[in-house]
């Protein structure tokens, strides 16, 4: 077991590593064979309140630092994480069972947003408007907001904690990190270990370990942060946006999503098959952005079923530490046992299951369900595990209507002979992505990532992170002497 889950069980406030004082502890644990990892003492409402002050002490001299200094540190990190990937990679599949194709995912993906959050150092910039009064010079400045609360999901831990704390320092700000409670050290304190060792200046990432029945709206409603950061649930993503909103904070919000892969009838077909399969089964269909739904037209849906299906057979499952294994366990038992009734309501319903797969402990099969009830709420819900829904159409009105059939609205994908085509599919659906003879699974540094309806508000990455992290000042001069009407 790596070293990591004993150095690093532990909170990050002001530069220094302690023990929480609550109460109880968070107990970490493998979530493929149970192994208890590590186990750490939750953070107290009053840690929490130390971590903002902190970060709010250290953030103005950082504010000041000049942004190629800043850009150094991230330029450290970025070779830590490279000298370490192999413990990072071990780390990965211990505490998420992920797979270590997924590990490689998000390394890469973790390592192209730090290369990008070295270029955001030096991106800030003002503007000089013109103004009707004469000898008036108006300056427009970009300025840090100051501290950023940071919430970061169980999922993808690393990435997308990396995903806000890299920028947000990069730009000036403080940082307070809350990781989620399954994944403590690779969403929180890995990160915090890496920064430190980059050189970082203490105070500025404090990384707490805690959870709601322990310290309430506290993180969210402190007076110090003015941006919330939010990855996870619609639910609890409702509820974030709610209290920010009574507090006067911005929050940004990536939410859930109930994505489709849609396959015309003029498509490449095995190539369809191999998008869908990846983009409904990576990391165990624990992805926002996963095509929960498969939509073919009924005039190739025989061909597209029998390969599919064929291709999911193959998928091996299991112990996430062997490189053969593409499907690991899913989270924890809570998500293995929702999964194994959403499936078997969906039956019940009607659906017909093409592949059924079993659940052990936390190992759930591949299942692949066709012939769903237009009012089957597993067509609504969001299933963030490996069960595709596939669902067939007579032509591209219909497909339009039923991949908009539902709350959400963060990502696609649509498979056509006729790029343009798809690009006017596209353009009907009402999510904030959406890919053309692709999967449905895409992050990337310079590209506006977020959702529409219950999959969030607001956008991260490239010019729109600068937006979400900083804020605009306007300072005016008068040149001359103004006028006054009395």
């Amino acid at each position: 077991m790596s070293s990591y889950f004993t150095e690093l069980a532990r909170q990050y406030i002001d530069g220094e590593w302690r023990q929480g004082t609550g109460s109880w502890d968070i107990i970490d644990f493998n979530p493929y064979n149970g192994e208890k990892l590590a186990s750490i003492t939750i953070a107290t409402v009053d840690e929490v309140d130390e971590a903002y002050r902190a970060a709010q002490r250290a953030q103005k001299a950082w504010a000041a630092t000049n942004p190629y200094a800043r850009r150094a540190v991230f330029e450290k990190a970025l070779r830590l994480i490279e000298e370490r990937e192999a413990e990072i990679t071990e780390v990965i599949i211990a505490e998420l069972g992920g797979t270590h194709l997924k590990a490689g995912f998000e390394l890469h993906l973790a390592k192209e947003f730090l290369r990008e959050s070295i270029q955001l150092s030096l991106r800030p910039e003002g503007k000089i408007l013109p103004s009707p009064i004469d000898g008036k010079e108006n300056r427009l400045y970009r300025v840090p907001v100051g501290v950023v609360g940071v919430i970061s999901p169980f999922n993808f831990p690393f990435l997308l904690s990396l995903k806000s704390v890299a920028p947000a320092l990069a730009l000036g700000n403080g940082v307070v990190l809350k990781p989620h409670q399954n994944t403590p050290i690779v969403g929180g304190s890995l990160v915090a270990k890496i920064f430190e060792d980059a050189g970082l200046p203490g105070g500025l990432l404090n990384v707490v370990i805690t959870d709601i029945a322990e310290i309430g709206d506290a993180f969210i409603e402190h007076p110090v942060p003015k941006v919330i950061s939010f990855t996870g649930s619609d639910k609890v993503g409702r509820h974030v946006a709610t209290v920010c909103a009574s507090h006067f904070k911005s929050a940004v919000l990536e939410l859930g999503g109930n994505s489709a892969l849609v396959v015309l009838e003029d498509a490449d077909i095995d190539y369809a098959v191999d998008a869908a399969v990846f983009s409904r089964y990576v990391h165990q269909g624990q992805v926002c952005m996963a095509a929960n739904r498969v939509l073919v037209d009924r005039s190739i849906a025989d061909e597209f079923t029998e390969k599919f299906v064929a291709k999911v057979r193959t998928l091996k499952v299991g112990d996430p530490s062997d490189p053969q294994t593409i499907i690991g366990p899913v989270i924890n038992s809570s998500q293995a046992d929702s999964l194994t009734g959403a499936v078997d309501q969906a039956i019940a319903e009607g659906a017909t299951a093409l592949v059924r797969g079993a659940t052990t402990d936390n190992l759930v099969e591949p299942t692949v369900l066709t012939d769903l009830p237009a009012d089957s709420a597993i067509l609504q819900q969001e299933i963030f595990g490996p069960v595709a829904l596939l669902v067939t159409f007579d032509g591209e009105e219909e497909a339009v209507r039923i991949v908009n059939d539902t709350p959400y609205g963060l990502s696609g994908a649509v498979h056509t002979a006729d790029v343009e085509r798809g690009v006017a599919f596209a353009k009907q659906i009402d999510t904030g992505m959406f890919h053309v003879n692709d999967g449905t699974v895409h992050d990337e540094p310079l590209v506006p990532f977020g959702g529409e309806k219950h999959s969030g508000i607001g956008r991260l990455n490239g010019e729109t992170t600068v937006d979400a992290f900083t804020t605009q000042k306007w300072i005016s001069v008068q040149h001359g002497r103004s006028f006054f009407p009395f």
